[in-house]
C-alpha cells in the first residue's frame, strides 16, 4: 500500500469528519485494507497524524522569487499568508499544529525557509529563531479562530454585528464603530 495514499485519504476523512472521529479503522475501511496494514506503515495514530500534518505543509507555497525586492516586513507578510491561505483549506486538521511541533520533512523546509529570510535581512539568529515561532503561532492561532472546529460560523456574523452595534458608544466607542 502506497504511504502516499494513505496520509491523502487520512488528510480527506480529517477534512469531512475531524480529528476526533477519525479512527485507523475508519482509515481502513476507506482504503480497502485492515487496520493490521495500517500498522506495518505507522506506528499508531499520532505518527500518522505527524504524517497528516507534515502533508499540510507541503502545500504552503512561497517560492524566494515571490519575496524578492521585499523588506523583510512585507517578506513576513506574504510568507504568513501562503501558510493561513494553506491552513483554511484544511480547518478540521487545525488542531493538530497546536498539539504537535512539525519535524517532517515539508515542516523542516518552511521553517529552514523562514528562519533564512530573516537571517538575510539581518536578524541575529535567536531573534530569528524566535520570531519565527511567534509569527507561526499567530498564523496558526488566527486560522483556528477564524476557521477551526468551534470558530464562530458565518451565520452568527450578524448577530455578533447586532450585539456590538448595541452596546453604549460612550462605554465602547471603538467596539461599535467597528461593528
Amino acid at each position: 500500500m502506497d504511504v502516499g495514499k494513505v496520509i491523502d485519504t487520512a488528510l480527506k476523512l480529517i477534512d469531512d469528519v475531524g480529528v476526533q472521529a477519525l479512527t485507523l479503522r475508519m482509515l481502513a475501511d476507506a482504503l480497502g485494507s485492515g487496520t493490521a496494514t495500517l500498522y506495518r506503515h505507522f506506528a499508531g495514530k499520532d505518527e500518522l497524524l505527524a504524517h497528516v500534518v507534515d502533508r499540510i505543509l507541503g502545500g504552503v507555497r512561497l517560492t524566494p522569487e515571490a519575496v524578492k525586492g521585499l523588506t523583510w516586513r512585507e517578506a513576513v507578510t506574504v510568507g504568513a499568508e501562503a501558510l493561513y491561505e494553506t491552513l483554511r483549506r484544511h480547518p478540521n486538521a487545525l488542531p493538530l499544529l497546536v498539539s504537535q511541533v512539525p519535524v517532517g520533512p515539508n515542516g523542516l523546509v518552511n521553517r529552514e525557509r523562514a528562519i533564512g529570510l530573516l537571517l538575510g535581512f539581518g536578524f541575529p539568529i535567536d531573534l530569528a529563531a524566535r520570531a519565527f515561532t511567534a509569527i507561526g503561532h499567530y498564523v496558526v492561532g488566527f486560522a483556528i479562530q477564524q476557521h477551526g472546529p468551534g470558530a464562530a460560523q458565518t451565520d452568527d456574523q450578524p448577530q455578533l454585528r447586532d450585539y456590538y452595534r448595541s452596546l453604549d458608544p460612550a462605554t465602547y466607542p471603538a467596539t461599535t464603530a467597528a461593528a
